[in-house]
C-alpha cells in the first residue's frame, strides 16, 4: 500500500474580502467579511487584532494555526493585506495551495450558491485582482460566494446584472436575501474545515457537485 503525503501542519491565511466601515456591513460585496465572521462565531473568537493591514483573529483547525483576516484596505487594495500575511507568517508561493484560502462574493453566481476553485481570473473582481496583482499570480485558491441578484432570464441575457452591479453590491441586502445567504455562510465555514483538514481536492468534489 503506497504511502500516504504527509498533511501539512504550518499556518493557514483565510482571508475574506469586503469594505470596512458599518454602512457597508450587509451589502452583497462583504459576504466575504460575513462568511469570516460566521467562522469566528463558531469557533469562538474574536476577529479585532489589529495585524498586517487587517483585522485577525486566531484559532485552531485539525493541527493547523488558522489566522482568520478581515483586510481593513477597501476591496480595490485586499492584495496589500493578503500579501503581508502571507510574508508575516512566512507562507511562500509553494505553500499557498494549502495554506491560503480567500472568500469573496460572485455576481455571477446566484445568491444562495458557493464554489471553490484553486485558480482563476478576477473575472472583474477587483478584490481578487489586487491579490492577484499582488501576488503575480492567479494560483491561489478561493471561495466564491453567490450573490447575484434574482432576475429573470431575459433581464440577465440583457446585460442587467453586469449593468447594475456596482450599485447593487453597495446597497444593504433586503431581509429575504440576508436569509437565503445565512445557511450559504455555514456551507463556507464547514468548506474551509474540510479544505484545511482533507485538502481542496476533497472539498471541491463536495461543495461543487451540480446542482448545490
Amino acid at each position: 500500500m503506497p504511502e500516504q503525503p504527509e498533511k501539512p501542519t504550518g499556518p493557514v491565511i483565510v482571508a475574506g474580502l469586503g469594505n470596512p466601515g458599518m454602512e457597508y456591513m450587509w451589502t452583497p460585496h462583504n459576504a466575504g467579511f460575513l462568511a469570516i465572521d460566521r467562522i469566528a462565531e463558531q469557533e469562538r473568537v474574536t476577529v479585532l487584532n489589529r495585524r498586517c493591514k487587517a483585522q485577525t483573529g486566531v484559532t485552531r483547525i485539525g493541527n493547523r494555526e488558522v489566522i482568520l483576516a478581515k483586510p481593513e484596505t477597501f476591496m480595490n487594495l485586499s492584495g496589500q493585506a493578503v500579501a503581508a500575511l502571507l510574508k508575516e507568517f512566512r507562507i511562500g508561493e509553494a505553500d499557498r495551495p494549502t495554506s491560503l484560502i480567500v472568500l469573496y462574493d460572485e455576481l455571477d453566481l446566484p445568491l444562495g450558491t458557493l464554489k471553490i476553485k484553486e485558480r482563476g481570473s478576477a473575472a472583474g473582481h477587483n478584490g481578487a485582482r489586487s491579490i492577484s496583482g499582488a501576488l503575480g499570480s492567479h494560483e491561489w485558491l478561493r471561495i466564491r460566494i453567490g450573490v447575484g441578484p434574482d432576475l429573470p432570464p431575459e433581464a440577465i441575457a440583457a446585460g442587467a446584472k453586469r449593468r447594475g452591479g456596482v450599485g447593487y453590491l453597495l446597497t444593504p441586502m433586503r431581509r429575504a436575501d440576508l436569509e437565503k445567504l445565512d445557511p450559504v455562510l455555514d456551507r463556507v465555514a464547514t468548506a474551509v474545515r474540510r479544505i484545511i483538514e482533507d485538502g481542496p481536492a476533497a472539498a471541491m468534489n463536495e461543495f461543487n457537485r451540480k446542482g448545490e
